[in-house]
């Protein structure tokens, strides 16, 4: 029974006192810490299993008195900072010493007190200061506090994400190398302090890493390391020049767009394929860079550059000409590509149904024209868009290619005639595409789904779809994957809701006592199963 009382607490309709008595029952279940009857049969339910899940559930309703904010909140702290995030629970609230991540979760939101930072700051628990210091607003007097900690991993986690250049530039010069590899990333660094964690110059050794802190070195790590506590990772190895973290350290500072791209491209010919993957997503190295990259060895390597937005014409070209089949693919995403360079692609290359930025930034002109291709491939690719002119469109719409159809099906505008010759001409090729049309009506959807034998894709579209109706939804109660979707949309018969709540499966009777649609008197009836008559809520 637990899976309806958390289908009910996710019911939008569910009446504010109706709430409260969900509430106050989950509450006395957690209290109570024994066995509370599911229903008047033989069944059971753990208490703890009830008032959690339950909890979980009325935690995440859009409205929430402020009393039954306060109460959730207290339940535990998980409850807190979920109420936190979604912006119920206010400062006044939260006691930051005994809810330290729910203050830490205010902070994230802009609505923490900058007192609680000071005390945060200089809390016993290190997983209470590690999770501050993702916090990147800080006041610089608790940055300065943290950069001191006696926990590397709270240095650490504050060298990721601080803001403060000032304080980010310190970081960098950390004499442990795991402070170093995690502002390598960190765009707030100064350009020069992350030029000098590549090329070493006026940058003191790391006297240390997360290697030679816990072993003896010179010493690697084993990748199958059946140690379940062990904390390296895969790979590490220090033979006292902490190689392995200075070589993450590397990367992550070629990946950062604020360390200098000349620094960066220094390392275009480095033995390591990681380095040269990562210099490959830049958008800011010169051209010839760039073109050295795309004869890489490894066909990644030359994958991402072709994927990068950042190459020339030339080099889009040469690409085009003559890479392999997956960099190829990569290319016809570069938003600037040129047209015949597209029309080339779409023939010999499986870009498959996505809309590509080339596609997305066209002109009315140059759209029509590509809908006008002779090509089936091309003109598909128009068809992904939604925002065609009504006249490409509709040409669209009558293409003689089931793949074009297909995908010009759901874009709004088309009109039911439009959307029944698509289903009279190409069948159950395009059943779940047209389905998906936020245009199509209820009478198309019924007949889409009372289809023998069943499109399943279409059954799923249908379920979800604003326009469809009682009629449609049964067949979609049939699909495994359809028939939540149908159970909790509001078109759904009465009485075939408030059948479904003594459905065997939990999900599908969950889904039916969250519908808005179920009525209030069921509601009560659901509630009074597991609640003696008359509970009145303390916080009401």
């Amino acid at each position: 029974m637990n899976h309806l009382l958390c289908g009910l607490a996710a019911n939008p309709a569910l009446p504010a006192p109706l709430t409260d008595r969900l509430l106050t029952l989950a509450l006395d279940a957690a209290e109570a810490g024994a066995e509370v009857e599911a229903d008047p049969g033989p069944g059971r339910v753990s208490s703890r299993d009830l008032s959690e899940e339950l909890i979980r559930a009325l935690a995440d309703r859009a409205e929430l008195s402020p009393a039954q904010v306060r109460a959730l909140s207290a339940y535990d702290e998980h409850t807190a900072i979920r109420l936190a995030y979604s912006g119920t629970l206010t400062a006044a609230d939260v006691d930051p010493t005994a809810q330290p991540f729910t203050a830490i979760a205010l902070f994230d939101e802009g609505r923490g007190l900058p007192e609680w930072a000071r005390l945060l700051a200089a809390f016993p628990d290190p997983d209470v200061r590690w999770q501050l210091a993702t916090y990147s607003g800080l006041p610089p007097d608790v940055s300065a506090t943290l950069v001191g900690d006696p926990d590397v991993e709270v240095v650490t986690e504050l060298a990721l994400w601080t803001a403060d250049p000032e304080v980010a530039a310190g970081l960098a010069r950390h004499p442990h190398a795991e402070v170093r590899r995690a502002v390598a990333c960190n765009e707030a660094v100064p350009s020069a302090a992350l030029a000098a964690l590549i090329t070493g110059d006026r940058l003191p050794p790391a006297t240390s890493c997360l290697v030679c802190d816990s072993r003896d070195v010179p010493f690697t790590h084993d990748p199958n390391c059946p140690d379940p506590d062990c904390r390296l990772r895969a790979g590490a190895a220090c033979d006292g020049s902490h190689a392995s973290t200075v070589h993450e350290t590397w990367e992550r500072a070629v990946r950062n767009p604020a360390t200098p791209p000349e620094v960066a491209a220094s390392l275009a010919d480095a033995p390591s394929m990681l380095l040269r993957w990562a210099l490959a997503e830049r958008s800011d190295l010169p051209q010839h860079v760039y073109a050295r990259l795309a004869r890489d060895p490894e066909p990644g390597v030359r994958e991402v550059v072709a994927g990068n937005p950042a190459i020339g014409e030339e080099l889009v070209r040469t690409l085009a000409a003559e890479a392999g089949q997956e960099e190829r693919r990569a290319l016809a995403h570069h938003p600037r590509l040129p047209l015949d360079v597209l029309v080339r692609l779409a023939g010999t290359t499986r870009i498959g149904p996505v809309l590509l930025p080339r596609i997305a930034s066209a002109t009315p002109d140059e759209l029509v024209e590509l809908a006008g291709s002779p090509h089936a491939s091309v003109r598909m690719l128009v068809a992904e868009r939604r925002d065609l002119p009504a006249g490409v469109r509709d040409a669209l719409a009558e293409d003689p290619d089931a793949a074009v159809v297909k995908a010009v099906a759901p874009h709004p505008g088309l009109s039911e005639g439009q959307l029944r010759a698509m289903v009279a001409r190409f069948g159950v090729q395009v059943h779940a595409r047209v389905a998906a049309n936020p245009d199509a009506p209820g009478t198309l959807l019924a007949e889409l789904a009372g289809h023998e034998p069943p499109v399943r894709r279409a059954l799923r579209e249908i379920a979800a779809h604003p326009n469809t109706t009682a009629e449609a939804l049964l067949p979609c109660l049939a699909d495994e994957r359809a028939r939540c979707a149908a159970a909790a949309h509001p078109a759904l018969a009465v009485p075939v809701l408030v059948g479904l709540l003594d459905h065997t499966d939990e999900d599908l009777a969950g889904a039916a006592a969250s519908n808005p649609s179920l009525p209030r008197p069921v509601m009560e009836e659901l509630v009074g199963r597991y609640s003696e008559p008359g509970v009145t809520s303390p916080v009401s």
